[in-house]
């Protein structure tokens, strides 16, 4: 790999002197201390481009080597150091030596549902089957309800572990005092200031006593601390004298899938718990992800983010989407090929149907905002369409803010509840879930929160307009800070022709990528586009070709519409292109693709 592969910097902040690419974006080199980069050079004896990486991200001095190779020997947290961890521990054991009857309640997501199959699978080889409860997003909404609980306690229910979701259920947690039905409480959602609700146990890494400094974790990984917790005090009451201890790493792969799916901060023990999780899933033993995996028509490879993030991950939300909320967490704890498979199939089905869905609204979305005067140029985007599928509209409105570059809340209107429930997503600088808080404050809500770039809420769809004009706002201020810090950051500038196998396999170092360590993005520059053509789902496909002969294959994803699809159906001219390396080992070639995110035309640069 060229050391000199990042030297074609730009002028003033602008990597390559792009102020204003085809997406409306600045360019700018990652940010990395040249000192730091050389001592993990010599250190690690990395080429100069990664070892610069290594210092982009973050990593220190010392810390090279461990963020390089992560172990949980080294960085597995002390249960003990999570507020209520040993309690919740020592409940649920209780519970399983007394023979009380326990169900898992989980949130219909990925995250949930990998809680939930870890509870199960280490009650399973306790010789308790754990049964699971899943709301349904449209009849019961999100987390616990009073009618759950009393429902669960109902039907003999004694105890009820809450994955996912529960820490701000402060309504059913009261009902659950009041019938007498315990609950311990596993989740990671931010929590208010103030104490905690009465239950048996509550264990979040992010409730504000927690000590334990793990609050970026998904509640995957913290399910899975919580299952060190059980095996250590089952220990400690000889529970094991009979009985072999659960080998806890076989389902690392079920924590991985909670970290990437939900989007967590790969850093510290979390990137550990991910990486380590991603080598048991490359052996696709667990039979649901396995099923699931034939379903796609994937190769059983070695597991990635990818695998984890765009193949297994939307077929399992498919689930809580469109269809049954609880047949994620049943494909994950299932040890029966056979179901496996009938539930792999069935989500697959949904998954294509809430792609239909998707796109439909989408394209309406679209519609309404580009013919409605002004909309598109407000500091936020707010859209509203009778009977939207609530399932899919926080998907929505990430693609909308992909097109558009600026916050936008999705809302889904039923006429016959007179009520709208909204999703949002937000950019980089505008804190839209404080927004959203505001917004409540001032009666405008029925219900709302989330955090800087998510929130949802729920609206009577009169208050709509006075909504959207309040939301705008509110954010107006934060608008140009914003838009300074739309930036893409860039890690190295090659040639097309350097754009090889070898510098995808050195990069591949970092893996796993996601926030807190961010994929490697490269620009090919000075590169000529041909063969262009248009795929179905609006994708682009080309090839890059440069002045000392390199050619590479490239494909943008649902770009055919903007200035980037545009640009490349027009191919000739120099251009430089930005984006991340692909394996492409398509027939055994062990070649790579190019996948684009941004284009900047020299010609319309300006210095």
């Amino acid at each position: 790999m060229d050391d000199t592969a990042h030297a074609q910097v730009g002028k003033g902040d602008a990597f390559l002197d792009v102020t204003r690419s085809l997406s409306g974006r600045t360019w700018r080199l990652r940010s990395a201390d040249a000192a730091l980069t050389r001592r993990h050079q010599l250190a690690l004896g990395l080429p100069e481009p990664l070892a610069r990486a290594l210092a982009a991200r973050g990593v220190a001095d010392g810390e090279g080597e461990i963020f390089l190779a992560p172990t949980l020997k080294a960085q597995f947290p002390d249960p003990s150091s999570f507020a209520d961890m040993d309690l919740a521990a020592a409940t649920l054991i209780d519970a399983l030596q007394d023979g009380r009857s326990m169900t898992v309640f989980a949130d219909y997501d990925v995250d949930g549902a990998a809680s939930a199959a870890q509870l199960v699978r280490w009650f399973r080889a306790m010789g308790v089957e754990l049964p699971i409860y899943v709301p349904d997003r449209i009849l019961e909404g999100y987390g616990p309800s009073p009618a759950a609980f009393r429902r669960l306690k109902a039907d003999g229910v004694d105890l009820v572990i809450t994955v996912d979701c529960g820490a701000a259920a402060h309504d059913a947690l009261a009902c659950a005092a009041e019938i007498g039905l315990s609950v311990v409480v596993i989740d990671h959602h931010l929590m208010r200031e103030g104490a905690a609700p009465a239950v048996a146990a509550l264990v979040n890494p992010n409730r504000p006593d927690c000590r334990s400094g793990q609050g970026h974790l998904a509640a995957a990984g913290v399910t899975f601390v919580l299952l060190a917790a059980l095996n250590r005090e089952a220990r400690r009451r000889g529970l094991f004298a009979e009985r072999e201890e659960p080998r806890l790493t076989q389902w690392l792969d079920l924590a991985a899938m909670g970290a990437i799916c939900d989007v967590t901060r790969l850093t510290g023990f979390n990137r550990a718990l991910t990486a380590q999780g991603l080598r048991v899933m490359s052996a696709w033993r667990n039979p649901g992800l396995k099923a699931l995996l034939a379903t796609a028509q994937a190769e059983e490879d070695v597991a990635s983010t990818f695998h984890a993030g765009f193949i297994l991950g939307p077929r399992i939300n498919a689930g809580g989407r469109i269809g049954r909320a609880d047949l994620g967490a049943r494909l994950l704890s299932t040890d029966d090929p056979a179901e496996a498979a009938e539930l792999a199939a069935e989500l697959d089905a949904l998954n294509v149907e809430r792609k239909t869905i998707e796109q439909g609204i989408i394209e309406d979305a679209i519609r309404r905002v580009e013919q409605e005067t002004n909309l598109a140029e407000a500091p936020m985007i707010l859209i509203a369409g009778d009977d939207w599928a609530p399932g899919v509209i926080g998907i929505v409105a990430g693609r909308l803010r992909e097109r558009y570059r600026k916050p936008v809340v999705v809302v889904a209107i039923d006429r016959a509840a007179d009520v709208g429930r909204g999703s949002g997503r937000s950019q980089p600088g505008m804190n839209l879930g404080r927004a959203v808080q505001a917004a409540y404050d001032a009666g405008l809500l029925l219900a709302g929160g989330g955090h800087a770039m998510a929130a949802g809420l729920t609206v009577r769809p009169a208050d709509l307009p006075e909504l959207r004009a309040f939301l705008c706002a509110q954010l107006a201020g934060e608008a140009i800070e914003a838009e300074g810090l739309d930036g893409l950051e860039i890690d190295a500038a090659l040639t097309a022709q350097a754009c090889d196998r070898p510098l995808f396999d050195a990069f591949q170092a970092l893996a796993p990528f996601g926030p807190g360590n961010p994929e490697p993005t490269f620009v090919a520059t000075d590169v000529r586009i041909e063969r262009a053509m248009t795929m179905r789902g609006g994708h682009v496909r080309c090839t890059l070709t440069d002045a000392y002969g390199g050619r590479l294959k490239a494909v943008a994803w649902r770009c055919e519409d903007s200035e980037v699809g545009r640009r490349l159906m027009a191919e000739g001219g120099l251009v430089h292109v930005a984006g991340r390396l692909r394996a492409d080992d398509w027939q055994g070639r062990a070649g790579v693709q190019f996948e684009i995110d941004d284009i900047a035309d020299p010609r319309r640069v300006t210095a």
